[in-house]
């Protein structure tokens, strides 16, 4: 038996729309996650390129003038955008120091085979 909400529904007509809601949101975050791991491959793909640039020409794997330059850069995007700067920072830490370590792997390699 359905017990009548003050607006007039039921209970189970409002979990029902509720659950709609909720798959829709799902949907777009699925999405979004979707698309943020093809951006961060295609931004690894660039990366890449430069850790062989780096390797080829002797220069060391981090650049800690540049990170803190994308830190700052980022700290401000977020912070226009609404998202907390030290979330973005530290999602961005996290990414910088995935990429220094493929840096290190790339130089190590072309040490080894040199």
């Amino acid at each position: 038996m359905s017990t009548p909400s003050p607006a007039g529904g039921t209970r189970e007509a409002e979990v029902e729309r509720a659950r709609q809601l909720l798959g829709e949101e799902r949907r777009s975050i699925d999405n979004i996650d979707a698309a943020l791991v093809h951006l961060l491959a295609e931004r690894f793909s660039h990366t890449q390129r430069v850790g062989v640039l780096k390797a080829e020409h002797g220069l060391p794997p981090a650049d800690p003038s540049r990170e803190q330059q994308q830190i700052d850069r980022l700290r401000t995007l977020a912070d226009e955008a609404g998202l907390d700067p030290t979330f973005a920072e530290a999602f961005m830490r996290f990414i910088v120091t995935e990429v220094i370590r493929h840096h290190e792997r790339i130089r190590e390699e072309g040490q080894a085979g040199a």
